[in-house]
Order: C-alpha cells, then structure tokens, then sequence
C-alpha cells in the first residue's frame, strides 16, 4: 500500500474504462504481509480502548496535561464520527460506488455515493476498535495531509506509506498492508519477454505524480523517466495510446488489471531483477496525538495475517471491472 506508496487522483474509478491499481504514494503503498513485517503485529488478546478519540492539537504522551486529556475527551464525545481522507478513486485500496452494501461506508456530502475497498474495511475495524462509525471524505491524493492537519479529517486510510518526508509533516500507524512494485507493457511490446529492469533502459517508463510509483522508476539504468501522469487510470490510457513503453503499477493488484486491460501485460521479472521496495501502507494520523497512534495499532495487532488477506482478496474479487 502509497500514497508512498503514493497516490493518486481525482474523478472515479471507473474513467477511461480502465481499472485504477494502486500507487503506492511518496513517502510510500507488498508474499505480502509476510515481507512486510506486519506478522509481529498479529498479537493476540490485544485490549481496544473503546470510545476514545484523538487528542486535541499539539498534546502527546510525554507532555499531556489534565487541560489537553479534558479537551481530548470533549473532543471524543461531540462526535462519534470517523473522518477517514482517501481518493475513493484507487482501487482496489479504495473506489467510489452507488451500491450500499455491507462493505461500504457513507461519503461525506456525496448523497446516495459511498467508498468500498481493501482501505475501506481497515477503516471500518478502526472504527469499530474506537466505538465510532467511519465516514468517507473524498479528497484529492495531495491534498490529504493537509485536510488532516486542518482538521478536516481524523485519519488517512488510503494506501499512504510513512516515508520520512511524509513523517515529517503527520504520524503513522504501524503497516496494515505492504506491497512491491512491477511494471506493464502491451501484449505486443518489444518489452513483453523482459525479464530484468535493465532490459528498459532507453524505455519511456510512466509513473504516477507524488508517489513511489514515480520513484522507482530511476531504479531502471539508463531510462526514459517521462514526466509523471496525476492518476493510475491515467497511466493506463497513456499505455494504451502508446505514449509511452510500459508503467509502474503495484504488483498486489496484477489480477485486477490484466482482467480489466486484455491488451496489457505484467512483466515477468527473474529473480532479484525486479524493483527491490518493499511498500506499507499506513494510518495517517495528525502529529501530538500517540495515544490515538497507540490505539490504532492496538486494533491492528488484532487482525491477523490471514484475515488481512482475505480482505485484501474479497476487495480485488469486488472492484470495478
């Protein structure tokens, strides 16, 4: 998961025909949870502290005064909101649908419009942890730290990735998703038989602006690195209009875009001749606030390796086709 991993992206899912993988974003977005190291956080028997919100602005373990922990307490009551920041457009991290179901949530100011996805079943087992209910807020890739640090939002669920540019401005979760990176050609592309990222060079290689989607591509020797497309849908048609050799996709996703994109294929690298990153995805949270960060990884140590990838699974079986 990147958002790092990261984005993405503005309009639907479902634009161009194409089906939107997942980018892991900037700071960073993958066998999966194993590589991640998520496996140490499938405790057991972990208590959840119920009902219990974020801190309020500026307060955090080490200096919380009885003031702040009374502001954080007031602030928990007068909503038992969720405010969860992702695109709604990255599946299958999360897509926007007009089908209500059991796996959706509600998006904010959007009528009869609600999110579903792999970030969208995180958030609603964080929200039940807390005793709130989450709420989707569709905001565009780069503008969900902000929103965060405004207030707008409470969390980020949206395959975002805690690189150390990002940790400098929010908090993080600990993963609750890791991911690794490949890339896609046509069918008929002289690329279609590489096996190693040097068989690119002097490729035109297309990733995603502000994520890691964008990154790795200098990991390829001597490549085209073209300016970056604002969204994986975008990146999909410029493949399929041949403006440029091959994209960055996340490879989690492989399934879901070769179903969706009959013309495309996945590179098959040989082993160690892929991109070596490895991409979490993180809970964003708002800086001064680690007994809520405390909180969130209380409950995710509680969702265990198989669960993750069942849900991970059930969301690639269900995103738009």
């Amino acid at each position: 998961m990147e958002n790092a991993m990261k984005n993405p992206t503005t309009g639907t899912y479902q634009q161009d025909s194409l089906i939107s993988g997942g980018g892991a974003k900037r700071l960073t977005r993958r066998d999966f949870l194993r590589l991640s190291g998520i496996t140490a956080l499938a405790a057991g028997g972990v208590t959840l502290l119920v009902g219990c919100g974020p801190a309020s602005e500026g307060t955090s373990d080490s200096s919380a005064s009885s003031d702040s922990a009374a502001s954080s307490d007031s602030s928990a009551e007068a909503s038992d909101e969720l405010r969860v920041g992702m695109e709604a457009a990255y599946a299958p991290y999360n897509w926007q649908t007009t089908e209500k179901t059991d796996y959706t949530i509600p998006i904010d100011g959007m009528d009869g419009q609600y999110a579903d996805g792999y970030d969208v079943q995180v958030a609603k087992k964080v929200g039940e942890g807390l005793g709130r209910t989450p709420v989707a807020v569709k905001l565009a890739w780069d503008g969900l730290i902000d929103a965060l640090n405004n207030g707008q939002i409470d969390v980020i669920i949206a395959g975002m990735s805690a690189t150390p540019e990002r940790k400098q401005s929010i908090d993080f979760s600990d993963p609750y998703f890791t991911g690794s990176f490949g890339l896609l050609v046509l069918k008929d592309s002289e690329y279609a038989n590489a096996t190693k990222l040097s068989d690119f060079s002097g490729a035109s290689v297309l990733g995603q602006a502000d994520t890691m989607l964008d990154d790795v591509i200098d990991d390829i020797p001597g490549v085209n690195h073209l300016t970056p497309a604002d969204s994986v849908p975008s990146q999909l048609t410029q493949l399929a209009e041949k403006r440029c050799d091959a994209i960055t996709y996340n490879v989690e996703n492989t399934k879901g875009f070769l179903a969706a994109n009959p013309d495309i294929t996945n590179v098959k690298f040989a082993d160690g001749e892929g991109f070596q990153e490895q991409v979490p995805a993180n809970v964003g949270v708002k800086k001064g606030q680690d007994d809520f960060v405390k909180q969130i990884n209380d409950i995710l140590a509680t969702i265990s390796d198989d669960e993750r990838q069942e849900m991970f699974d059930a969301a690639v079986e269900r995103q738009p086709k």
